[in-house]
């Protein structure tokens, strides 16, 4: 007698729609991904392939003792596609992983249409039944379309929230001027992966009168639902003169040789792809309106002449107030053949995201096989995240990995580097022990 294969259906081919496809296909479950792309696209949304980078190219730090680099270091354990691609389609960005980001997207894309059991729906979803399916996992993303809001209201009532997010623009290098430009990593320390376009102090401080004083597209209520890790740089700037240069525009450890005078501050530009032929100014996302854009940030003496092939959008990110409906494995109290993944869920990041749906796919296929599911412990940084999606706390708001949200250590190390390498000692060699029962 043949078994009866198991059915499951992924709404959204982000990132953690994709990871969560990955994971299912690979135990041999039959996936059914439904994608609007190319039917319908968001405002941040501009290729057809899967898994699209639609804000910064950086998934941050790839360093063990940092919570980016040790999230990362768990999902490798946990065989996550999204990691071992970006491995494969990443740029020179000092320690940070930085990936091409439409080399990126093809190769998740193809990897997945490799798979007999994988079937692509492009349709815009209005529906979260789950009939002719075992399980359903939800990972719309910050950007659900509004035809499936009445969906959540039915589920979640009022009680789902929603912030604005912004992303920076992205400049060709021969457009950069490179008699003011320099480049090197900060401190000397690694490869000189970076642009970097100074400023004394006269030129930052009109930059700066310019930049508080500029249009912005108008969004409502929008400054009181931003989301600080992404912060738009006009917002940053009207905190105070010196906020950006404590942020942004450090200058600390970055020196032109060729010049005696040190920057007063210092704009960073990160590689976009594998040619090194487009750059982003990191930290600058933004919501000022496109004309904007060009004559602010080209009071940057580097950016003078900077050709703009994309500027800063700002758009609306949804997330559902997760402890109050999931739990620990991303299962909805009230459906539990319902799932969730993804920053929908109030985890923020490219990993963050990837990681839940990775969790909410194995979650799914081991409960409805009949084996009791994983416990990821709040020791390691994806057992925290789930923690964090379930646990009721008050105002529940989008959280990235940090050493934070781990458990304390049973000891307390003073000195900082000790302490991130133990957390990081101890968060893998729970995750070896994990990933042996899985």
């Amino acid at each position: 007698m043949t078994a009866v294969k198991v059915k499951a259906k992924i709404i959204g081919g982000g990132f953690a729609g994709c990871e969560a496809a990955y994971q299912l296909l690979k135990r041999g479950v039959d996936v059914t991904l439904v994608e609007m792309k190319p039917t319908k696209r968001s405002p941040a949304h501009h290729i057809d392939t899967l898994c699209e980078v639609v804000c910064s190219n950086s998934f941050k730090s790839d360093d063990i003792n940092t919570s980016s680099g040790l999230l990362k270091a768990e999902m490798r354990l946990l065989d996550s596609i999204v990691v071992r691609i970006a491995e494969e389609t990443r740029v020179p960005a000092g320690n940070a992983l930085a990936v091409d980001r439409y080399l990126f997207s093809q190769k998740i894309t193809g990897y997945l249409e490799s798979f007999s059991d994988f079937h692509r729906v492009n349709a815009v979803e209005t529906s979260l039944d789950t009939d002719g399916y075992d399980f359903v996992i939800v990972a719309t993303g910050p950007l659900t379309d509004d035809a499936l809001i009445p969906e959540f209201r039915r589920l979640f009532g009022e009680e789902f929230l929603y912030f604005f997010d912004a992303v920076a623009p992205i400049v060709t290098v021969d457009s950069i001027d490179f008699d003011s430009a320099f480049i090197a990593s900060r401190y000397g320390k690694g490869e000189p992966d970076y642009i970097n376009c100074p400023m004394n102090k006269d030129e930052y401080l009109y930059f700066y009168e310019n930049l508080i004083a500029a249009e912005t597209v108008a969004l409502k209520d929008f400054e009181n639902n931003v989301f600080e890790g992404c912060m738009p740089i006009e917002v940053m700037a009207k905190r105070g003169a010196d906020t950006m240069r404590f942020g942004p525009l450090k200058p600390v450890g970055l020196r032109d040789e060729r010049k005696a005078e040190k920057p007063y501050a210092v704009l960073q530009l990160r590689k976009e792809n594998e040619q090194g032929s487009l750059y982003n100014l990191v930290g600058f996302q933004t919501n000022l309106k496109y004309g904007e854009q060009k004559r602010v940030f080209s009071l940057i003496p580097a950016l003078r002449d900077a050709e703009f092939v994309r500027y800063g959008v700002m758009h609306r990110n949804t997330f559902i107030n997760a402890p109050k409906f999931l739990n620990e494995h991303f299962q909805l109290f009230s459906h539990p053949r319902l799932f969730f993944a993804g920053q929908l869920t109030g985890v923020e990041g490219y990993m963050e995201s990837t990681v839940s749906g990775l969790i909410a796919a194995i979650q799914a296929y081991r409960i409805y096989s009949g084996k009791p599911p994983i416990e990821f412990s709040p020791q390691t940084v994806t057992g925290a995240l789930c923690k964090h999606v379930s646990t009721d706390f008050g105002d529940y708001s989008p959280m990235n990995s940090s050493f934070g949200i781990l458990e304390p250590l049973s000891e307390h190390i003073r000195d900082k580097s000790q302490r991130k390498a133990e957390y990081s000692k101890r968060s893998i060699e729970l995750m070896k022990k994990i990933v042996k029962n899985l």
